[in-house]
């Protein structure tokens, strides 16, 4: 397993809000200051505040980036009955691929706790579906501690397409 472990910025707060720092380009020739996009895990952490989790209090928020360079965003969604609630990176791919967009090449993932939390099973499967084959997760905690990994390391021995063909 390649795993890449980097420092960040702080996501968090002592209370779990966000501190996110959005800093403006210095200004050229008279041009305006301009706030500059916000990179894929500071959409993760942004969105992570909308998180439906009244149950568990265990906020996650994900970004997805398309193919295209579109950015789709989700939280998670709990229900009472636990099985029905939605992971945030299932919500990422859903906003995704309705959007028309099918194809993703970079994840983030950020949830509240000590360390940089890996999607679910389930949510390693569908990662894995819509993903390149270079495709790069980063899991993030709100501490600021980062975990990057290829798809097919965060998943080996993936089930396929091709496994579902009757021969």
């Amino acid at each position: 397993m390649r795993a890449f472990v980097q420092s960040a910025v702080k996501f968090g707060s002592e209370q779990g809000g966000a501190a996110l720092a959005f800093r403006a380009a210095p200004r050229h020739l008279g041009r305006k200051q301009r706030t500059p996009p916000m990179d894929l895990t500071e959409a993760a952490a942004a969105v992570r505040q909308n998180a439906y989790a009244p149950y568990s209090n265990f906020k996650v928020g994900a970004a997805v980036k398309s193919r295209s360079g579109k950015v789709y965003r989700g939280c998670n969604v709990e229900n009472t009955a636990y099985p029905e609630g939605t992971c945030a990176e299932a919500g990422a791919i859903a906003a995704m691929v309705a959007a028309g967009e099918s194809s993703l090449t970079e994840v983030a993932v950020i949830a509240d706790s000590p360390e940089p939390v890996t999607p679910c099973g389930g949510c390693r499967q569908k990662l894995f579906e819509f993903a390149t084959s270079d495709a790069k997760i980063t899991m993030a905690s709100v501490s600021g501690k980062i975990v990057t990994m290829n798809v097919s390391d965060l998943l080996p021995g993936a089930f396929v397409k091709s496994q579902m063909e009757k021969h």
